[in-house]
This record gives structure tokens, sequence and C-alpha cells, in this order.
């Protein structure tokens, strides 16, 4: 009776131990086939320059996880072909609709150009500069050295932009991939038509330089012009004020209206008033 018990016991064991592990199963399986489940998404098949156009044979199909939604990402090529590149894409990555210029907007420069805002080119100074190292995205200050058309024999320096963002290194309006600075013989920038009006004086009145700033510096400081006096240390050569003459008018003794003679014997006296 006891083997009997034992053999019940047993197979109840087996008959549980087999519903956990297809019920088990089962859920894993489910897991599977939803992790399996994918979507198609547009990549690139070949690295992309910014402000190129996009073809047909610069673009493949890569699966993606459904569970993972590609948000701006792009299901079909016809989409995408056409389009401008803003930036530069790396091989193998999903075309992304923010890094495309929008449809119809144009090729080149002109696609990198916000609404109201401009793009000037201002030449640079190869030995004093640094516009070997102005890449397309880096922001610069804008100083110019020019004399005044008062006299004034020492040069001076002033600050006429701040924080300007450079679009263009000479003919690239994308940065190179691997960092590697590049002698231009001018840069791009994109300014306010204010800021752009600036840059034209200043660039008709004197030598051009631009000072790299920091990524992520925004701020703005008030400078005052530097002038030749300033590198020794002297006060700055200021320029006198205009002196304003008053011209007086010249001051007449009023004429005696009544004049009294007076005889003393032989001796006489006059008197006017």
């Amino acid at each position: 009776m006891n083997r009997n018990k034992m053999a019940m016991a047993l197979c109840i064991a087996l008959l549980v131990s087999g519903i956990c592990t297809a019920v088990l199963a089962r859920q894993i399986s489910g897991r599977k086939k939803t992790a399996q489940v994918e979507n198609s998404y547009v990549a690139l098949a070949k690295p992309v320059v910014g402000g190129t156009v996009i073809k047909l044979d610069d673009l493949k199909m890569i699966a993606w996880p459904a569970n993972v939604p590609l948000s701006g990402g792009f299901t079909k090529t016809q989409d995408v072909i056409g389009r401008t590149a803003l930036v530069t894409m790396a091989q193998d990555s999903p075309v992304m609709n923010q890094n495309l210029a929008a449809p119809g907007a144009g090729v080149g420069l002109s696609v990198k150009i916000p609404d109201g805002m401009r793009a000037i080119s201002l030449k640079s100074d190869d030995v004093i500069g640094v516009s070997g190292f102005l890449f397309p995205g880096s922001h610069v200050d804008v100083l110019v050295t020019y004399k005044l058309n008062n006299g004034q024999s020492d040069p001076m320096t002033a600050t006429v932009l701040q924080n300007a963002e450079v679009l263009a290194s000479g003919k690239k309006i994308a940065a190179d991939p691997e960092g590697k600075a590049a002698d231009v013989a001018e840069v791009t920038l994109l300014l306010t038509p204010g800021d752009a009006a600036k840059a034209v004086l200043a660039s008709n009145q004197g030598t051009i330089h631009f000072v790299l700033r920091n990524g992520v510096d925004t701020g703005e400081e008030k400078t005052a012009p530097v002038q030749m006096a300033q590198l020794s240390g002297v006060a700055p050569n200021i320029a006198p004020k205009a002196v304003t003459k008053v011209s007086l008018a010249p001051i007449h003794e009023a004429k005696p209206r009544n004049t009294i003679e007076t005889v003393s014997g032989d001796k006489s006296t006059s008197a006017s008033f």
C-alpha cells in the first residue's frame, strides 16, 4: 500500500512539474516572439556630409525593434530622397527628420539660414587669427582694428560682434568628422540684419579678427575699445572736448547828456552827467 501511495504521489508531482514547465515555456516563447517583432527604418548606406543632397544609393533599410520607438525616423526611402543633410551623418545610422532640410528648401548654404537671419562672409587672417580652427557651428567674437578720422594716429581695436555662429568655414558648411584644422581665406557668419550691417562697416574700416569662444559660453560683456597707449599701461589718449566760444559785445561808454561849466575868476571847469 505504501508503494501505491508513493507511486501516486510521484505521478502527481510529475504532472504538476509538467504543467509548470509547459506554462513557463509558453511565456518564454511569447516573450521571444514579442522581441522578434521588428520595424524597418531608412538608414545610411554610407557616410553623408552636411550640405549633401541625399540620393537613393545613399540609403538602405535596417531592422529596428518594434518596442523601441524611433521618433523622427522614416519608413520609406522616397520621403528622404532629394532632401539636404544639415549635418554630417555616419554610415548605418538611421536618417532623422531633424537632420534634414525641409522639403523644397533648396541646396547648399541657404538651407541652414533660419528665417529672419542672414549669412555674410568675412575675410580671415591666417597669421594672427584662428581661422584654421573655425569649424561650422563654432561661436566667435568679431574684433576690428582701425584708426579714427579725427587726426588720431594710434590705432584702436574694438569688439563689434559677440557670440556669432560660424555657418561655413571656407567652402565647407559641415565640420570635418576627424576635427582636422584647415586654413581658410574667409569665414561665413550667421547674423541678424543689424549685426550684418555692423560686420560690413567694420570690414571696410580696418582689419577683422576672430576670437574663438567656448562652446557653452553664450554671455556678452561690455568692452571698451583698446588704444595703443594702453598696451604700455599709459592712460588712453582721449580727444579733448570741443570748447564753445562765446562772443561778447564790446562795451561802449555812455555818452554824457548834460554838461555844466563853472567859471571862477580866470579859471573855467566843466562836469558832464
